[in-house]
């Protein structure tokens, strides 16, 4: 990606505001010596984060708004060490839903569609995450959350859910349930949005013609909104990620 004008401001208002809050990113790029940056070079340049990094912030580290104005946290599985913290104002929500909506946008759902939704809630991003988007889609919500797995499955025969937002292995779960009780033909779905866990070919297409639905694998981490930021359309060649919110780059790990 080549980066624009309007965005070397945006940047540049960024370095600003991170510097100006003493916080963990203002730190880093004050020990660079970075004050503002005139061009992709200077783009390029500017220091790297490590997971390390964003833990030695914990718990309130990367906080860079003004304490008044963040109105949710969010946090890591802290499964391989300290979780990371993420503080999120109003803007950071509104703009993460606009994301979320565009993906369900891109997998062909509409305010018709009734999208149940069984990924966790809580200081996990996933379940709050599928339901803001579907929520500014105008979609209506099933907010299941994970597990009961004999409700799940009455819930999407009595809401007639159109739409299933999970994991891989719990997708794999209620597929097996449903053919195991000859449900296939009580049940509406026709599209799941899937993420949070990797998945094989072999194990997407097993979920796909047990359910008869269309697959989407959707992105998203802690530490950038969470999941919503990206997902495959019907030509399945890859992810579509929002450049008007996100600035992409791929590393060699090796070289930097």
């Amino acid at each position: 990606m080549q980066i624009s004008e309007l965005q070397i401001q945006q940047v540049n208002h960024q370095i600003n505001a991170l510097k100006k809050a003493g916080s963990f990113y203002g730190k880093k790029l004050a020990e660079a010596g970075i004050d503002s940056i005139a061009s992709q070079e200077d783009f390029e340049k500017l220091p790297f984060s490590e997971k390390s990094d964003l833990r030695d912030a914990y718990p309130l580290g990367l906080m860079t708004a003004p304490e008044e104005d963040i109105v949710r946290i969010h946090s890591s599985s802290g499964t391989t060490g300290l979780p990371v913290i993420i503080p999120y104002t109003a803007k950071d929500v509104e703009d993460w839903a606009i994301m979320f909506a565009r993906c369900y946008e891109y997998a062909g759902i509409t305010k018709k569609d009734r999208i149940q939704i069984t990924p966790g809630y809580g200081l996990w991003t996933a379940g709050i995450g599928f339901q803001n988007g579907a929520e500014r889609l105008g979609a209506m919500v099933i907010p299941m959350g994970p597990g009961n797995t004999e409700k799940q499955l009455q819930m999407m025969q009595d809401m007639g859910s159109t739409v299933l937002c999970s994991t891989s292995s719990y997708a794999l779960l209620l597929s097996e349930e449903i053919e195991k009780r000859g449900l296939k033909n009580k049940i509406k779905l026709k599209k799941g949005v899937i993420g949070s866990e990797r998945w094989s070919d072999k194990m997407r297409q097993t979920i796909a013609d047990s359910l008869g639905i269309e697959l989407y694998d959707i992105y998203g981490l802690t530490e950038i909104y969470g999941p919503g930021i990206g997902i495959n359309c019907l030509g399945e060649n890859g992810m579509h990620i929002f450049d008007d919110y996100l600035y992409t780059e791929i590393i060699d790990p090796q070289t930097g």
